[in-house]
């Protein structure tokens, strides 16, 4: 909602401001979505009520109000109407705007009359007061309150209360009979001086003797009231009471301007009452002459109220039912003007402002302050073609009153719509050859706006020459008759555009698709290649045996289901034969139906139809002669089944398998393989019988072959016609033995471990494995290292020679950043066989190269799934070092506390390591820090499947010792500097005791060297003491290293000096 504020004084033009200062303006901030925010929307405002006394500017982001006539304020105090946006589409909500009026001083004070005439008399005493003035101001605040004065003519004999106005005998004055005075009086507004506005009148004062017969005297002349024509009747709305100096009883009557006898004056106490009910729509004005008389001839004096009837809002808005009611307005138009109505309220002010609305539809129509009705948006008769629209009028009151009007609305068509095929595409099938004027297809389009005359017509060229359209109708016809054959796709179909329009208007056609599929009528029947065939059979063939195989072939177009050719068994001639003997639908191969048991010799006919899925169906048929031969003539195999020893997979081509033997009765026997050997491996010799080995074999890729071989007489086979029995097929079980042809493969091509500084004897190190495809024996692995010489002659790392773990052989204590490569061999058949090789880096490391990675949940989990947990941290190192590998040093409960000393076996530590492939030494500690702490949340996400609903990494932290160490040190209050610089000053001490030990050693090594020539000097005798060969020995291992203790000098540093 707006509020802005103008002064009635403004000139036309004034913008509206947003302040009662009127320091700034009012700014109404319109956007539209559909517009970047910095680009004038270019929309269109309206407002619904007081466009004549009020516009908005027409461009911009921020527009203005300005004012386009003058307003007053004692006429109307506060304007309120609402305000839309339009982008000729679309209208925004309605926003509520209240302009107030505020006062300016442009009304003066003004008395009832020009002049009054007061006699007044020499007894009256000071501080009576004589009349009363009362001036008017409809001006509100300061601008209409009123301030008299006396400007002249009062001679120091009265005075007048500013606020009131009543004028009194001044204190101390004494009236002298036959004084006149001429009284200016001013009524002034309390307006600053120089906007103040004022006015004067005259009162004419006689001064008269004492008069014992004076006439009562009304307080005022003229007493104004306002009186509300609600008010109850009985409800006393003035005092009129007069003053008598003689103290006569007073008579009042109404004398005049009360002819409906509304008001009741009471005769003796003069108090003015309402008689009968107020209608300020009747009148809403009284004029009352009211006198007040003694009972004496001339003691009679008379009052003037002045009555104005205030209204209520007792009547509501009435429509002007002399205007037109049923209403049209023209489709797809915006703001288009529907018509008008007109409400009036009889009631005041605001209580007889009307205002309009709608009641409904509001989004399809808007109403303006005038009653003016247009379109909000562009209405659709197709969709819409009458609307009942209520107008609802309410006016101004706190609490309204409102009436409505129903205005019938008829929407006017225009040509604004296509005409619309019932379906945007058609297809059909038609069969061919039909003859030319054959109607195949119905088109309907229907147009629906109003008198449409829709006409149809082809619009492909193309279709012209072999389809008709109607024009009228819309019947779709042949001109021509249509040829399947003649087309040269898969499928006959002919695809075109019709339109439909309409004759009476401009809009254009609508479009539809035809598709013509051309139905092939199956031209051809199936025709076997051959009148008759012939095949043999045992007279104990079992169920499923194929005795010959029938072709047929159509010549309609391929892939039409008229081209597809199936085959059935005629089941009415030769029944017999129909029910042992079978043809297979697609195949058309001749099978028995069940196991036969036949006479030799027996020839059985059967019938074969070969038939179509054309349509209509179309069929042939042929016959077969099946002989039963005589047993005699079909060979038999000496075995059932053949199991030769198992074939080298390394057996070169032509190896003999093994060797089959059938036989029969003076027949010459062809062997063959009928099943078995898809691959074509191995081949056998028709006559012999010799199975060979065709190509090579692999015992890992096929371990087994089982073959089926058949005997047939020569006879028969060069007749072409196999007849497979139970005697003349037999199995052949080939096993293929497996070789030692693959080496071991080991699993990768470097293995990367670590082990710790202080890592026991025979600690495990790593696990290496080889695989290889080979079986048995020949995938057993023997594993050895091959590692270089190390100092002293140690191996530092061994084998276990079949699980291929490899352990520690050596100790590793003050050997950080060192490591080792080796190689490992594994050899397969336990070490005799085939061999490959594998390298192996060893680095060590100790806990400053490590980090615990502490997580929510127990050890044993994260034990179960440690090759995919440790899996994705070398992915997320690997990241900032290709090929380097994560190594885990430990998985155990989480410590905490001082120390580290207690566990919680809630949550786990897994402390690990990586090694970098390029220096072959552990990455340092805080890089390792930084990789892994970095991708925190991501490395969370990854290990969500393995930890568990909850599962995560609290934290990745340095280990005990170190943290430890360094909390000792921070304790000592020592820095690593500071350490440092500590021991450099203890040797810088100790330099000089050292050098005196060096000097003693030298002495006392001369000495020894002088003692030992004079004892070789000496006759012989008790042997002489041997000399120590050097000042360690001559002192002692323990007084040497307490020497040096108290020297502040380590063991090991005395060494190395």
């Amino acid at each position: 909602m707006y509020e802005g504020f103008i002064l009635e004084s403004s000139p036309v033009g004034t913008t509206i401001s947003d302040n009662q200062n009127l320091t700034s303006p009012l700014q109404i901030v319109v956007l539209d979505n559909d517009v970047e925010e910095t680009k004038d929307p270019q929309l269109h405002l309206f407002l619904n009520d007081y466009n004549t006394f009020f516009t908005v500017t027409p461009s911009g982001i921020t527009r203005y109000l300005t004012l386009l006539q003058p307003v007053d304020r004692e006429v109307q105090q506060l304007y309120t109407f609402s305000m839309t946006a339009s982008d000729g589409v679309q209208e925004s909500v309605p926003v509520t705007v209240n302009i107030v009026v505020i006062d300016a001083n442009d009304n003066s004070p003004t008395f009832s009359n020009i002049s009054y005439n007061v006699k007044v008399y020499t007894d009256m005493r000071p501080g009576e007061g004589i009349i009363k003035l009362t001036a008017v101001d409809a001006d509100e605040g300061p601008n209409g309150q009123i301030v008299y004065e006396i400007l002249a003519g009062d001679q120091g004999d009265f005075i007048i209360n500013d606020r009131t106005g009543l004028i009194t005998i001044a204190p101390g004055v004494v009236l002298a009979v036959g004084r006149s005075y001429a009284l200016t009086v001013k009524a002034s507004d309390s307006a600053p001086p120089a906007q103040r506005r004022s006015s004067i009148t005259t009162v004419y004062i006689e001064v008269l003797p004492p008069n014992n017969q004076s006439p009562p005297r009304f307080p005022q002349l003229m007493y104004s009231l306002e009186v509300s024509e609600a008010m109850r009747i009985g409800a006393v709305l003035l005092n009129l009471q007069a003053f008598d100096r003689e103290g006569d009883p007073i008579r009042y009557l109404i004398q005049n301007g009360d002819p409906q006898q509304v008001f009741n004056l009471s005769q003796s106490s003069g108090l003015l009452a309402l008689g009968k009910p107020l209608d300020r729509e009747s009148t809403d004005r009284y004029i009352l002459i009211v006198t007040a008389s003694d009972g004496r001839p001339d003691g009679t004096s008379t009052a003037t109220v002045n009555i104005v009837v205030t209204d209520v809002n007792d009547n509501g808005p009435v429509f002007d039912m002399f205007l037109p009611k049923n209403l049209s307005v023209q489709e797809e138009e915006a703001n288009a003007f529907v018509g008008q109505v007109r409400a009036t309220d009889a009631d005041a002010g605001v209580n007889g402002q009307v205002h309009y609305s709608l009641a409904n539809f509001n989004n399809l129509f808007r109403i303006t302050s005038n009653g003016s009705i247009y379109t909000a948006v562009k209405l659709n008769r197709e969709v819409r073609d009458y609307y009942e629209l209520i107008v609802e009028a309410t006016d101004g009151a706190v609490d309204p009153r409102r009436s409505t009007l129903t205005l019938a609305i008829k929407v006017l068509d225009i040509d604004d719509n296509s005409p619309v095929f019932t379906n945007a595409s058609y297809n059909v099938c038609v069969p061919e050859n039909l003859p030319p004027g054959t109607v195949f297809l119905q088109l309907e389009a229907k147009d629906i706006d109003l008198g449409s005359d829709v006409n149809y017509r082809i619009r492909t060229q193309e279709a012209l020459q072999y389809f008709a359209l109607d024009k009228h109708t819309g019947e779709l016809s042949l001109l021509q008759s249509l040829d399947y054959e003649s087309f040269s796709d898969t499928e006959a179909t002919f695809t075109f555009l019709v339109e439909a329009f309409d004759s009476k208007g401009t809009m254009p056609p609508g479009l539809a698709t035809v598709t013509v599929r051309v139905k092939d009528m199956n031209d051809y029947s199936p025709v076997f290649s051959k009148k008759l065939y012939r095949g043999m059979v045992a007279p104990d063939a079992v169920k499923g045996t194929v005795i010959t195989t029938v072709s047929a072939e159509d010549q309609d177009p391929p892939g039409t289901p008229a081209s597809r050719v199936r085959y059935k068994v005629d089941v009415v001639q030769f029944p017999y034969s129909a029910s042992i003997f079978d043809v297979e639908e697609n195949s058309g191969r001749v099978v028995t139906r069940v196991n036969l048991n036949e006479e030799p010799s027996t020839v059985f006919k059967l019938v074969v139809i070969a038939y179509d899925d054309g349509d209509p169906v179309k069929f042939n048929t042929t016959t077969v002669e099946i002989a039963v031969l005589q047993p005699s003539v079909i060979p038999r195999f000496t075995q059932d089944e053949y199991r030769p020893p198992p074939v080298s997979e390394s057996a070169p081509k032509g190896t003999v398998v093994t060797v089959v033997t059938a036989a029969a009765l003076n027949q010459t026997i062809v062997y063959t393989i009928v099943s078995g050997n898809e691959e074509d491996v191995f081949a056998i010799n028709n006559r012999t019988g010799v199975i060979t080995v065709k190509k090579s074999l692999d015992y890992e890729s096929v371990k087994s072959y089982e073959l089926r071989v058949q005997a047939d007489s020569l006879q028969v086979v060069r007749s072409n016609l196999r007849v497979p029995s139970k005697s003349n097929t037999a199995k052949v079980f080939v096993e293929v033995k497996d070789e030692n042809d693959h080496a071991p493969v080991f699993t990768k091509k470097m293995y990367i471990g670590g082990v710790s500084e202080d890592a026991r004897m025979f600690s495990s190190v790593l696990k290496v494995k080889a695989d290889d495809k080979d079986t048995g024996n020949y995938s057993a692995m023997q594993y050895r290292l091959i590692i270089p010489p190390i100092k002293d002659g140690k191996e530092g790392f061994v084998i276990e020679a079949y699980t291929g773990l490899i352990k520690t052989a050596m100790l590793f204590k003050n050997m950080r950043r060192s490591y080792f490569k080796f190689q490992v061999i594994a050899t397969d058949d336990y070490g005799k066989g085939l061999s490959s090789k594998a390298e192996v880096l060893v680095s060590v490391v100790n806990q400053l190269d490590m980090q615990v990675i502490v997580s929510n949940v127990p050890p044993t989990l994260v034990e179960q799934n440690k090759d995919q947990l440790i899996g994705i941290l070398e992915r997320y190192v690997q990241d900032q070092i290709p090929g380097a590998t994560v190594v885990v040093e430990s998985i155990g409960a989480r410590r905490f506390g001082d120390g580290y000393s207690e566990e919680d076996y809630t949550k786990s530590d897994l402390m690990v390591y990586a090694i970098d492939p390029q220096t072959n030494r552990a990455i340092m500690r805080n890089e390792l820090f930084k990789f892994l702490d970095g991708k925190l949340l991501d490395i969370n996400k990854e290990f969500q499947p393995y930890l568990g609903q909850g599962g995560r990494i609290l934290e990745i932290r340095t280990p005990d010792v170190v943290a430890n160490v360094k909390k000792q040190a921070q304790a000592v209050g020592f820095t690593e500097g500071a350490l440092l610089a500590l021991a450099v000053i203890i040797i810088l001490c100790c330099m000089p005791a050292i050098l005196i030990v060096m000097v003693s050693y030298r002495q006392r090594q001369a000495e020894c060297a002088k003692t030992a020539r004079i004892q070789m000097a000496l006759p012989a005798g008790k042997p002489a003491t041997a000399a120590a060969n050097n000042l360690y020995e001559e002192l002692g291992d323990r007084e040497i290293k307490q020497f040096i203790l108290l020297m502040g000098v380590s063991y090991s540093a005395w060494g190395e000096l």
